[in-house]
């Protein structure tokens, strides 16, 4: 009987330290805010997520956040993670010099590819060029020199990341490439990557303010990084295919940082002209959450993207 009275009693511990932590999950819920971007998304012809979280207040709001979406360009991220990962056991160097050639070439517009065989370029240029400009011959020899995707996503797996993975010309992954091509990811995972290494928290302080000095300089910035004021400080990365368009940013705000991450999927709209349906919910979604964390702010923002 004795026994059975504290089993009981466990159990009732159990349950409100559950109904607790619900109840604290609730109360950090920014309900006006995921009202609102609810009502933005819900037209949207495609699969959304999106993950914010304000880390001053704490409040989040959280939209299919732990869905599977492709990340394009946005796996660049983790393969950057990667590479600092070895540089820091001394497997390479961050200004080490770097031989090109032709067979690392990934066929489009990007920069790198149109060096000539057995030219020389610093690893940091070409890191640069992966994270800046999106250049994808650049960012598949950041992946090789990582160790692969294999060992890029035991790093991933080892630090809590359950979904993030690189699937490109990564061993075992043909079946997640066929339905999320190069990386996959969500939205609280890829917004989580971008608070630590903001935080300092990823490989150790030093690594991670130089990846986070990186992710500040991007070329892309016509979307989500059109809607903050040119003196707010931002970091980023956008992935964009014909059926998804994503990006996560971290917004340096004066009222407290705020990081963010939207994902697309299956959209309707492939077009890729400024007035593409996700393209015109990335710069919305952004909007609504400057403008409802600065609520004060008498700054415009938004009309770079009408003309450039």
């Amino acid at each position: 009987m004795h026994n059975h009275y504290l089993a009981m009693k466990k159990i009732l511990v159990l349950l409100a330290l559950l109904l607790a932590s619900k109840a604290i999950l609730a109360q950090k819920t920014d309900k006006a805010l995921t009202k609102e971007l609810s009502q933005i998304i819900k037209d949207f012809r495609g699969q959304v997520g999106i993950y914010v979280e304000h880390l001053g207040n704490g409040k989040t709001v959280a939209i299919n956040a732990d869905s599977i979406f492709p990340t394009a360009s946005m796996i660049k991220v983790p393969i950057m993670i990667g590479v600092f990962n070895k540089i820091d056991r001394d497997s390479l160097q961050y200004h080490q010099d770097l031989i090109y050639k032709d067979s690392l070439l990934y066929p489009g517009e990007d920069i790198l590819g149109s060096f000539k065989e057995g030219a020389t370029i610093q690893l940091s240029k070409v890191m640069m060029l992966m994270l800046t400009m999106s250049d994808n011959t650049a960012s598949l020899w950041l992946q090789s020199l990582a160790g692969g995707g294999s060992r890029i996503n035991t790093w991933l797996e080892e630090h809590g990341y359950k979904i993030t993975r690189v699937n490109s010309r990564t061993p075992g992954r043909a079946a997640n490439q066929a339905l999320y091509g190069w990386g996959q990811t969500s939205p609280s995972e890829m917004a989580d990557l971008m608070k630590r290494i903001y935080k300092g928290e990823l490989i150790n302080p030093v690594t991670s303010e130089r990846m986070y000095r990186n992710l500040t300089r991007n070329f892309w910035d016509t979307e989500g990084l059109a809607m903050v004021p040119k003196n707010i400080r931002t970091a980023s990365k956008n992935g964009a295919v014909n059926e998804s368009r994503s990006e996560v940013i971290m917004v340096n705000a004066p009222s407290g940082d705020y990081v963010y991450c939207i994902c697309t999927k299956n959209n309707i709209d492939q077009s890729w002209g400024r007035d593409n349906e996700a393209k015109q919910l990335l710069r919305k979604v952004a909007l609504a959450i400057w403008k409802h964390f600065e609520p004060g702010s008498k700054q415009m923002t938004g009309s770079m993207a009408e003309h450039f």
